[in-house]
C-alpha cells in the first residue's frame, strides 16, 4: 500500500538521547548484536500479524514484502559483525519492545490497532537511530545505517497507515497513549545498551 501524501514525518514524542548515541558509538560489537536481533523481531511481527488477521489480504501482502525486506537487513547487519571480525553471540533482550507492548491491548476489538501502532513507533525510532548514528560511524557501517533509516521510515508509514485504517476515529488518542510510554522506554536510563535502550545508567 503506497504512503499517503502527507504522512507524518515522525510520531515519536521526544528524541532520543545524546547520551544513548555517545552510548551507542563506544559499544558498537554489543550495539550490532541487537540490532541483528530487532531485524528478525521485525520480520516475525510482520508474520504474527500477517497469521493474526488473514482475511487482511492488503495488511497480509504488504507485511510479507515487509517481512523479506528486514530479513535482508538482517543478513546486511550480519555481513558487517562478520566484515568487523565480531562473532554472534546471545543477548538477554531489552525491555523496550516488552514493556511497549504490555500497554497494547490483548483482544479485538482494539488488539489490531495497538500492534499496528506499537509497530509503527518501534519503526519511527529505529529511522531516528539509524539517521542519528550513520554520520558518526565508519563509511561502510555509515552506509548501511544511511540506507537502514530511509527504509524503517516507509516502515513506520506503512504500520501507520494501516493503523489509520483500521480506525479512524481512535487511532490518534490510542497512538498518545503508547507513543508516552515509548518515549519513557527510549529515554530512561538503562541497565544495558540495545538498540532501542535508553542511556546507560551511570555507574557509581
Amino acid at each position: 500500500m503506497p504512503a499517503r501524501s502527507g504522512a507524518h514525518a515522525s510520531i515519536l514524542r521526544v528524541p532520543t538521547p545524546s547520551a544513548w548515541v555517545e552510548d551507542a558509538l563506544a559499544n558498537v560489537a554489543e550495539l550490532l548484536q541487537d540490532h541483528a536481533n530487532c531485524e528478525k523481531k521485525a520480520a516475525s511481527t510482520a508474520l504474527a500479524l500477517m497469521f493474526a488477521y488473514p482475511e487482511d489480504r492488503a495488511l497480509g501482502a504488504a507485511l510479507s514484502r515487509l517481512a523479506r525486506e528486514e530479513l535482508r537487513h538482517y543478513e546486511q547487519v550480519i555481513r558487517a559483525m562478520t566484515a568487523l571480525g565480531l562473532p554472534f553471540a546471545r543477548q538477554r533482550p531489552g525491555r523496550y519492545a516488552q514493556q511497549l507492548r504490555r500497554v497494547a491491548r490483548t483482544s479485538d476489538p482494539g488488539r489490531k490497532l495497538d500492534l499496528l501502532l506499537t509497530g509503527a513507533l518501534i519503526e519511527a525510532r529505529s529511522a531516528e537511530r539509524f539517521t542519528l548514528l550513520a554520520p558518526r560511524l565508519p563509511p561502510p557501517l555509515a552506509r548501511l545505517y544511511a540506507d537502514l533509516a530511509g527504509a524503517e521510515a516507509r516502515h513506520f508509514v506503512l504500520y501507520l497507515e494501516f493503523a489509520r485504517d483500521a480506525a479512524p476515529q481512535d487511532w490518534q488518542a490510542r497512538l498518545e497513549t503508547l507513543a508516552r510510554q515509548e518515549a519513557q522506554l527510549a529515554t530512561e536510563p538503562d541497565e544495558t545498551l540495545r538498540f532501542h535502550s535508553g542511556p546507560l545508567r551511570a555507574r557509581s
